[in-house]
């Protein structure tokens, strides 16, 4: 694992432990009034073993694991967070009950002409405080938990028509089903799984797509998944592209030759699912006498790889042929694309996966993802050039999914009369 995660870690986990000790106050306070000393003592080894101990397993996870993420660390840092928000929730409620106090305490002693003898300054903590805390702090415990063993498998479909005037009209109706970001070596449930890959397979589009991350570091995460994923056809081929995670990057290796054995792998592994590999070309889609040009580029993100050459991967091709672009990081779309000389009619990405978490309403979305990504989820327009951002099938470091869940994307391509 990368030396700054690491470090960040152990910084997360010291602030942990001194939240522990705040917050445990809280629990004394809730179980002052217990008569069984027998329930105080069970209620304080549940309090040490859950909190402080899932940060020590969290610990053992990152110094003692491989030089990748593992299952097993993903799962420890999901419960790590899990802890650490339900923590905060609680905290913020015993934080203002303890200001209160603060407060209460200097202004009875200002206006008191005569101090009661052992009398303290600070007026006892309030037990309803306490259970006002955890009744709030149940909240994201119960929502991380249903994240991490429902929600990171809770497949939705989105369906988007879109209309062009220079659409060729033969591919008037024209269907495309998107999947991004599998992250392979995160998966922990393969019946799970199957049912996502069932969705995408139900739509029988005539082009399947795919926009990079197969897996998350290593070839052979995709290995247990190819007889799956290799399922997923259509009549007008399936495609794939390179995501920032397919190269190996974020791995530890014992040599330059280790990783580029890795990349060669993984690469092969897209020609075993029956997926046409793009690497900064293109190739003509043709339907009755009409055709229109697919475009796939390797990875290009603002702070991530750059290999993606859109001048290269459009060579040979007709100005004005209709053409769909295959670029895994949006970002590429934001700063590129949409100012490129040639028309790129539509862009298919993934990569920020909606950050696994916010909310989604009709009128109004959420996701802490934003603050990093202009475009995180859904369709982008801009003069007629689209962007669409799949929120991916995977998940990766988080466990989980809350909010924002797994996507598989059908696309209609429409004829606009004018």
């Amino acid at each position: 694992m990368h030396g700054g995660f690491v470090r960040l870690f152990f910084m997360l986990s010291l602030i942990s432990f001194l939240l522990d000790l705040y917050a445990w106050q809280g629990v004394k306070t809730w179980i002052r009034g217990w008569k069984s000393v027998r329930r105080k003592k069970i209620a304080q080894r549940i309090y040490w073993v859950l909190f402080a101990g899932v940060t020590i397993l969290f610990l053992t996870a990152i110094t003692f694991g491989p030089g990748y993420l593992t299952r097993f660390q993903e799962w420890a840092l999901s419960l790590f967070l899990t802890c650490l928000i339900t923590k905060l929730f609680f905290i913020i409620v015993l934080l203002l009950g303890d200001i209160v106090r603060f407060f209460w305490g200097i202004t009875r002693r200002m206006f008191k002409t005569k101090a009661v003898s052992g009398e303290p300054f600070f007026p006892s903590r309030r037990r309803f405080i306490a259970e006002a805390g955890i009744l709030l702090a149940a909240v994201p415990f119960t929502g991380f938990l249903y994240a991490m063993f429902k929600g990171k498998y809770d497949y939705r479909l989105h369906e988007v028509t879109l209309y062009f005037g220079d659409l060729p009209v033969s591919f008037d109706g024209f269907t495309i089903t998107q999947i991004s970001d599998f992250h392979s070596g995160s998966f922990d449930n393969r019946s799970a799984v199957t049912r996502g890959i069932e969705i995408a397979k139900a739509q029988q589009s005539d082009l399947f797509v795919f926009t990079g991350d197969l897996v998350n570091n290593m070839a052979w995460e995709a290995e247990p998944y190819i007889s799956l994923f290799s399922q997923l056809k259509a009549p007008y081929g399936q495609f794939s592209i390179l995501g920032n995670h397919d190269y190996g990057d974020y791995a530890q290796w014992g040599s330059p030759e280790q990783k580029a054995d890795n990349f060669e792998k993984n690469k092969q592994n897209h020609q075993k699912l029956g997926y046409r590999l793009m690497l900064n070309e293109n190739t003509v889609i043709r339907k009755g006498p009409d055709q229109l040009v697919l475009i796939g580029v390797e990875n290009w993100g603002r702070g991530f790889i750059q290999r993606g050459d859109i001048d290269k991967a459009l060579e040979g091709v007709d100005p004005n042929a209709f053409k769909i672009l295959l670029s895994h990081d949006p970002t590429h779309w934001e700063e590129k694309i949409r100012y490129h000389p040639t028309t790129i009619h539509l862009t298919l990405s993934g990569h920020t996966h909606g950050a696994q978490f916010g909310v989604e309403a009709d009128k109004w979305r959420w996701s802490p993802v934003q603050y990093r990504y202009l475009n995180w989820a859904g369709l982008v327009n801009e003069k007629d050039r689209y962007l669409y951002v799949n929120r991916g099938f995977g998940f990766l470091a988080f466990s989980g999914r809350l909010g924002i869940w797994p996507e598989i994307t059908k696309i209609t391509l429409r004829k606009k009369i004018t």
